[in-house]
């Protein structure tokens, strides 16, 4: 995925089969690289690839159902929100992300706010 081409505020960033199912790819950048992960069903996500607990690499972690497991102790992330799962606290920078034709397509800018603590 290391060829991106620009549409407006989308980035195309690959096939959707260049992305493992129950895995993912790194897509680089200078603020912080960003995790597109594929779960079973096919879907896409993307965070922030640091967790938010001690920064592990979540591409590194294991994806079960829309859940990613932090390779370094083991957090479990909601991969469409960000969100820890309890009893852990925390969560990671989300991604706009959509597939269309097969293809990936990624904004750069991160979901604004996500009103974490009120009930999302």
């Amino acid at each position: 995925m290391s060829s991106a081409v620009e549409n407006s505020a989308w980035i195309e960033v690959g096939a959707v089969t260049d992305i493992p199912r129950r895995g993912s790819r790194v897509v680089r950048r200078e603020r912080g690289d960003i995790a597109l992960f594929r779960n079973g069903e096919d879907e896409v996500f993307a965070l922030l690839n640091r967790c938010p607990h001690k920064g592990g690499p979540l591409s590194e972690g294991i994806v079960y159902g829309r859940t990613v497991a932090c390779p370094l102790h083991n957090w479990c992330l909601d991969l469409h929100s960000g969100q820890a799962r309890a009893p852990d606290e925390g969560c990671a920078q989300r991604f706009p992300v959509r597939v269309e034709g097969g293809r990936v397509w990624l904004s750069p800018e991160p979901v604004p706010d996500q009103g974490l603590g009120h009930g999302r």
